[in-house]
C-alpha cells in the first residue's frame, strides 16, 4: 500500500513539473528583456566568475518570476539570463531586470488595485549587433516565441513593455552606428506587429559606452527615436567596470529603478492590453 501512495505521489509531482508553467502560472504584468550584455547583466563579473553578491534592490520576490529557456516560469534571481545568455566566454552576473521589477511592482499594485505578479523573459545575449535582432533572424525569432509563449494562460496577464538594451556593438562600424536607428525602428514596428500590440511599450536605453568610436552616433539615434509610446533612459554617467565597458552592479541597479520609474510614469496606467491596442 505505501508502495503504491509513493508511486501515485511520484506521478501526480511529474505530471506537474511537466505541466506547461507558461500557462499555469499567476503571472499579471509581462516585461520583456532583450539587447546585449549589460541587459543580460555584468555586474560582479570578473575575470569570468561572477562574485554572487546579489544588492537588497534585487532580491527575488515570490511576486516576481521568470521565463526559463525551457519555457517555464519560475522563481526570479539574479542572475536572470543565466540560462540564456549562454556562450562559453560568457558570464552572467547582475542585471537591471531584478531592480525593475522590484521597483515597479509596488506601483503595479497600486494601478492595478489588485495584486500583481511580474513575469520577466530574458532574451539578452551579449555581443550582439542590431542587425542580428531583424526580422527573421534567430535571436528576433527566439525573443517572438519566448513572449508569445509567457503571454498564454489569458486573465489579467498581458505583457506590458519591453526593455532593450543594446547598442555598444554597433559602435565599431560607421554604416552599423549610421544605420543604426533605421534598424531600431523597424525593430520596435515588427515586434509590435507579430506580438499583435500595436502600442507596445518600449524602454530604451541609450548606450554608455561601445566598443568602438562611433558611440555617439548611436547615442543620437536612440535619443532622437521617434515612435510612439517609446521611451529613452540615458545611462550616461553610470559608473563603468574597469573594462570601460559593463556597468557595475550598482549602476546596473540603478539603471534598474530608472527604467522603472520611466515605465510607471508614462505607461503604469494602462490597466488593460485592449486599451493598449487601441
Amino acid at each position: 500500500m505505501l508502495k503504491l501512495l509513493f508511486f501515485w505521489l511520484s506521478l501526480l509531482l511529474t505530471l506537474h513539473l511537466d505541466r506547461p508553467l507558461a500557462e499555469a502560472s499567476n503571472v499579471t504584468d509581462i516585461f520583456i528583456l532583450a539587447g546585449q550584455s549589460n541587459m543580460a547583466g555584468r555586474g560582479g563579473v570578473e575575470h569570468g566568475r561572477w562574485n554572487g553578491v546579489v544588492p537588497s534592490q534585487s532580491a527575488p520576490s515570490p511576486s516576481i518570476l521568470r521565463l526559463s529557456a525551457g519555457m517555464r516560469w519560475q522563481p526570479a534571481a539574479e542572475p536572470l539570463h543565466v540560462d540564456i545568455d549562454v556562450a562559453r566566454n560568457k558570464t552572467c552576473g547582475v542585471g537591471p531586470g531584478m531592480a525593475f521589477a522590484n521597483a515597479v511592482l509596488p506601483g503595479l499594485m497600486r494601478c492595478n488595485e489588485a495584486a500583481a505578479v511580474v513575469g520577466l523573459v530574458p532574451c539578452a545575449v551579449g555581443g550582439t549587433r542590431i542587425r542580428q535582432w531583424r526580422r527573421g533572424k534567430r535571436l528576433y525569432g527566439r525573443m517572438v516565441r519566448r513572449a508569445r509563449a509567457a503571454a498564454r494562460g489569458g486573465g489579467r496577464r498581458r505583457i506590458r513593455g519591453v526593455l532593450w538594451y543594446q547598442g555598444e556593438s554597433d559602435t565599431v562600424r560607421r554604416e552599423d552606428a549610421e544605420g543604426y536607428k533605421g534598424n531600431l525602428e523597424r525593430l520596435v514596428v515588427d515586434l509590435r506587429s507579430d506580438l499583435g500590440i500595436p502600442a507596445l511599450p518600449f524602454l530604451l536605453v541609450a548606450v554608455a559606452s561601445g566598443e568602438g568610436k562611433f558611440v555617439e552616433q548611436v547615442r543620437k539615434a536612440q535619443l532622437t527615436i521617434d515612435l510612439p509610446n517609446v521611451q529613452c533612459v540615458d545611462a550616461k554617467g553610470l559608473g563603468l567596470k574597469a573594462d570601460h565597458l559593463h556597468l557595475t552592479t550598482t549602476s546596473e541597479v540603478q539603471l534598474g529603478q530608472e527604467l522603472a520609474r520611466a515605465f510607471l510614469a508614462h505607461f503604469a496606467h494602462r490597466p488593460s492590453l485592449h486599451q493598449l491596442m487601441q
